[in-house]
C-alpha cells in the first residue's frame, strides 16, 4: 500500500485496519469503550531523539529539553519523560506539583507564569531550586515582597522572558510574542525589548541571581515561519551578548516552544535542522559563554503520539449536507478545532471502507454550533458503528478538555 503522510511508529495500516503500535484501534475501542485517548511512549521517544539529533551535529552548549507540561500532563507520560532526563516547563503551581509527583527534582523545573499572583509566587518560591522566568517588572516586585516576608535567606535563580517584538504561531491566538497578534490584538506575554536590561539590573539589585534569557514566539510553526523565527533568534542572541557585556553571567538561553509535527498533508515542515544549526552557529559566532540551550517542546513531543477514538452513531443528511455524527464532543476531547479557526486534525476510519466519497461535517454530540471536529472534509462515508481516529490528539486534547454539557472527559491509556 502507498505510504501515507501521517504514518509513524505509532500509527500504521495493516490488512485494511488502523493499528496503534501492535494493537488494532477497533479492538482497543471495543475493550475500553469510546471516546478514548490512546498514547504511545515509543512515538514520544522517537520525537525526543529527533530533537536531540538535530542539535548534536555541532559542538556547543548542552541541550536541555524542558517538556511543556501543559500539552499533556498524563502521569505516565511525565514519569517516562523524567526517566529520559528531560526538564519541565511549568506555568502554574498545579503543574509544578504534577512534575514533582512524577519524580522531577525541582532543579529540573522552569516556571514561566503570566499574570502571576502573590499566591502563585509564594507556592513556587517554596522550592528555591526552581528557575523562575520573570514575565513583567511587576512580577519581580511581587517576588521581592514574598521573598522578604517568607524566604529572606533563600537564593533564587531567575531568567527574564522577553518579547522580541515579533512572533509567530499557526493561528493568531497562538502567537505569543510581538507587539500585536496577526488579528490586531496586543500580546500579553513578556518584557518589552527596552525594559530587559533594567529588569535584569533590578533583579540583581534585589538579591536574585539572573542566569538566563527566555522567549516563546508562538505555537505550531511550519515552513513559511522560518524567516520570522530566524530573526527572533538573532535578536535574542544579540540581546544576550549585550547582557553578558554588562557583566551578567548568563548560563542559558531558553528558546521556548513552537516546534510541531505536520498536522495535515499540505503543511510544509518547519526546518528543524536549519533552526538547530542557526542557533548553535550564532552562539558560536557571538562567542557567548553559555552552559545550556533550552527548548520547551510540547506538541513536538506528544501531539502525534496520541489519538482520540470515537464512534459513528449515525450519518445524517440535511439540506444536501452530510453530517457524520459521533459520540464525542470537541469541548470534552479535542477542543482545538472549536477554539482556533486554523486548527486541523486528520480523521481516519479505523477500517478501510470502499465506496463513494462525500464532503462531510464531522459533528460532535454537544449542544453547541461550534462542536465540529471537521468541516467540508472529503472522505468515504463511514457506517454506523465505525470507529474514527482523530490524529494529533496527544497535545492539547485531554489537557484542554472541559465538562461542558456535563459530559465526561474520556479515559486515557498509554501503550
Amino acid at each position: 500500500m502507498k505510504e501515507v503522510w501521517w504514518a509513524n511508529s505509532f500509527l500504521t495500516w495493516k490488512r485494511g485496519r488502523l493499528y496503534l503500535e501492535a494493537k488494532p484501534a477497533c479492538e482497543l475501542a471495543e475493550q475500553y469503550g469510546t471516546p478514548l485517548f490512546v498514547y504511545s511512549r515509543k512515538q514520544i521517544k522517537d520525537n525526543l531523539e529527533k530533537l536531540k539529533e538535530a542539535f548534536s551535529r555541532l559542538e556547543g552548549p548542552e541541550l536541555i529539553i524542558a517538556y511543556a507540561l501543559k500539552a499533556n500532563p498524563h502521569p505516565e507520560i511525565l514519569r517516562f519523560l523524567q526517566a529520559e532526563g528531560t526538564w519541565i516547563d511549568a506555568v502554574s503551581p498545579g503543574e509544578v506539583k504534577a512534575a514533582l509527583e512524577a519524580g522531577f527534582p525541582p532543579e529540573r523545573i522552569i516556571y514561566t507564569g503570566t499574570s502571576v499572583s502573590a499566591e502563585d509566587i509564594k507556592a513556587i518560591m517554596a522550592y528555591p531550586e526552581i528557575i523562575i522566568n520573570i514575565d513583567a517588572s511587576e512580577q519581580l516586585k511581587l517576588m521581592q515582597k514574598i521573598r522578604r516576608k517568607f524566604y529572606p535567606e533563600r537564593k533564587y535563580k531567575v531568567a527574564v522572558r522577553w518579547n522580541p517584538g515579533l512572533g509567530r504561531g499557526f493561528d493568531a491566538r497562538t502567537t505569543t510574542a510581538g507587539i500585536r497578534s496577526p488579528d490586531g490584538l496586543p500580546i500579553k506575554f513578556g518584557v518589552e525589548m527596552n525594559q530587559v536590561i533594567p529588569v535584569f539590573q533590578e533583579a540583581k539589585k534585589a538579591g536574585f541571581i539572573p542566569v538566563g534569557l527566555h522567549q516563546h514566539l508562538g505555537s505550531g510553526w511550519c515552513g513559511r515561519d522560518w524567516p520570522v523565527i530566524k530573526e527572533a533568534v538573532r535578536r535574542m542572541i544579540i540581546k544576550a551578548s549585550e547582557l553578558i557585556q554588562l557583566g551578567f553571567n548568563l548560563e542559558f538561553l531558553d528558546f521556548g516552544g513552537g516546534l510541531a509535527p505536520r498536522y495535515e498533508e499540505k503543511q510544509s515542515l518547519f526546518p528543524l535542522d536549519k533552526y538547530a544549526h542557526y542557533i548553535q552557529q550564532k552562539i558560536k559566532e557571538m562567542k557567548l559563554p553559555l552552559k545550556k540551550i533550552i527548548l520547551e517542546p510540547g506538541k513536538f513531543l506528544v501531539a502525534d503520539a496520541g489519538v482520540l477514538l470515537m464512534k459513528v452513531v449515525y450519518i445524517k443528511k440535511s439540506y444536501g449536507n452530510y453530517f457524520v455524527c459521533v459520540n464525542a464532543g470537541t469541548f470534552n476531547t479535542v477542543p482545538r478545532p472549536a477554539i482556533y479557526p486554523g486548527a486541523y486534525h486528520h480523521i481516519l476510519n479505523c477500517v478501510q471502507r470502499r465506496g463513494k466519497k462525500a464532503r462531510v461535517t464531522v459533528a460532535g454530540h454537544l449542544c453547541e454550533s461550534g462542536d465540529v471536529f471537521a468541516r467540508d472534509r472529503v472522505m468515504i462515508l463511514p457506517r454506523q458503528g465505525d470507529v474514527l481516529a482523530v490524529l494529533h490528539a496527544g497535545a492539547y486534547g485531554h489537557s484542554m478538555a472541559s465538562h461542558f454539557n456535563l459530559r465526561e472527559i474520556p479515559p486515557e491509556i498509554v501503550l
